[in-house]
């Protein structure tokens, strides 16, 4: 009996035929795809695109709305309750430990583990102010203080360091997740007190972090820093004779001075940040989650431009979510950008265009509402999302806290990346907004991301600086203010500047800038 399924000779040719032109027709209509659009330039933020591509749904009309049974709900918080890590920092002055502390800070709490800095300069500044307003006595923190001949000071200095790990270690206790002890610990000895301390501690691990740099620029600025930034050791000092003082410092340690080699302790050792990474006796999830996240930093000078698309004809009826096309002022700010960026960033400025093709937070049943809609046909469900907008999930779609999830791949990109332009949906920008501005998740749904405006943030060593340029294009305000019933929180809806070192460990976390640029037609 001829099988069913074969296929003739004098078939075959046109069935090869037909499918030739076939995939040549799609691959026809896929190129005038890409060229309608930028395109995602690094290899991972391809196949975010590739991957989100398939997700993509057409508009459908708003009503009547479908059926579902219950109500949203909300996204339940990670258990971390069992994570405990000493990530003690090494280095000499100068080399970036303060700098990494808070980005690694930055990063984890944006993921919602709770974890804090415990500076050793901090509190030995502090300790030193209170002595003063208690006694009068003034102590004086240059060079000599930190000489490994100073046998008063070098006992005061440990003893300080000791209190500061005592604190953290309480602090892991009452419920936290990382401890970060940011102080020098640069000797082999310090190292082991420290080993041994955290060992007496059942469920609490610890992993070093050497932040080793041996690149004169990056040290010759670091320096700079220090001086300019108005260091309490150096206040009302010539700020030669500060910079001559703090080389001092710098060479006092260096004296005593051990690189990170003990093969039993676990550890990561970066070379000139993002240079060389050697990591050693590193297990587990959460400390492979810090080595990988300090592989991917860099120091290079860069700008990241944030920038929502144009105006969407459902931005104008006042809907959420779809996929829907650009009004006319839309399309004028899309021809528009280019030349924003080209005119008023720098047209030598290399620039990585990324088209951000992650899809806007899932609004589930609600997508293709407007408010109004969602609150009459899904009442609790409006209620329940003013009340914790957050961690409110919609029913058959996603929260704030799923699209931070979400998005974990792209912080790794754009931390890797120099000068990038991010193009997306507001949802997206407000939570890579709020990491890059190390912003609490009350504040971040509730973060003002115009449209026709782009934001330049400018990483610096203890923040990020930022800028706002916004075109003469007229568009629909699409935020939506805190209402009363929602969880206390502060709207952010301006520019923030919050480079600025914190030297006794009371600053807040933003302040208002000073700047928003609106540029010319």
């Amino acid at each position: 009996m001829a099988d069913r399924n074969a296929v003739d000779s004098d078939t075959l040719p046109i069935v090869d035929s037909a499918l030739a032109r076939a995939v040549n027709k799609d691959r026809a209509s896929q190129s005038s795809k890409d060229r309608s659009h930028f395109g995602a330039v690094g290899t991972r933020l391809k196949e975010f695109d590739q991957a989100s591509a398939s997700s993509r749904r057409a508009s459908r009309p708003s009503s009547p709305p479908r059926t579902v049974v219950g109500i949203g709900g909300k996204a339940p918080k990670p258990d971390y309750s069992e994570a405990k890590i000493v990530a003690a920092m090494v280095g000499l002055p100068a080399r970036g430990k303060s700098y990494l502390s808070n980005k690694l800070m930055r990063y984890l709490q944006w993921l919602e583990y709770d974890v804090k800095v415990f500076n050793v300069g901090q509190l030995r500044r502090t300790r030193a102010r209170q002595a003063q307003q208690q006694t009068g006595a003034i102590t004086e923190h240059n060079a000599g203080y930190f000489s490994s001949q100073n046998e008063q000071a070098m006992k005061l200095r440990e003893s300080l360091a000791e209190e500061s790990l005592e604190m953290l270690i309480q602090w892991l206790k009452e419920g936290g997740n990382v401890g970060i002890h940011d102080a020098t610990n640069s000797t082999t000895m310090r190292r082991s007190k420290i080993l041994e301390r955290v060992e007496r501690e059942p469920g609490i691990m610890v992993v070093f972090i050497e932040s080793f740099c041996d690149d004169p620029a990056v040290i010759a600025a670091n320096v700079a820093l220090k001086v300019r930034l108005g260091d309490p050791d150096y206040a009302n000092m010539d700020p030669e004779a500060a910079k001559r003082d703090f080389l001092n410092r710098i060479q006092e340690y260096e004296a005593v001075y051990q690189t990170m080699n003990e093969p039993h302790v676990p550890y990561v050792r970066i070379h000139n940040v993002g240079e060389q990474v050697t990591m050693c006796r590193i297990h587990g999830y959460l400390q492979s989650r810090i080595a990988f996240y300090l592989m991917n930093l860099h120091l290079k000078p860069r700008s990241i431009f944030f920038s929502r698309h144009g105006e969407s004809v459902y931005n104008v009826e006042g809907k959420i979510g779809g996929d829907s096309s650009l009004s006319e002022r839309g399309l004028q700010y899309a021809n528009a950008l280019p030349a924003l960026i080209e005119d008023n960033i720098g047209p030598d400025t290399e620039l990585t265009l990324t088209w951000k093709s992650l899809d806007e937070l899932d609004a589930g049943v609600c997508d293709g509402m407007t408010y109004e809609e969602i609150e009459e046909h899904y009442p609790e469900d409006y209620a329940n999302r003013d009340d914790d907008k957050f961690n409110y999930r919609y029913r058959g779609g996603e929260s704030y806290r799923d699209v931070v999830t979400r998005l974990e791949p792209v912080i790794m990109e754009l931390e890797r990346q120099e000068n990038v332009l991010v193009i997306g949906h507001q949802a997206i920008l407000r939570c890579l907004y709020a990491y890059f501005h190390n912003l609490p998740q009350v504040d971040l749904p509730y973060i003002k991301i115009p449209l026709h405006t782009v934001i330049k943030l400018t990483p610096k060593a203890y923040g990020c600086d930022e800028e706002r340029y916004a075109l003469p294009i007229a568009a629909v305000d699409t935020h939506r203010p805190k209402p009363k019933v929602a969880t206390a929180g502060t709207p952010l809806e301006g520019p923030i500047s919050n480079s600025g070192r914190d030297y006794y460990g009371e600053v807040g976390v933003t302040a208002p800038a000073t700047a928003t640029s609106i540029l010319p037609s």
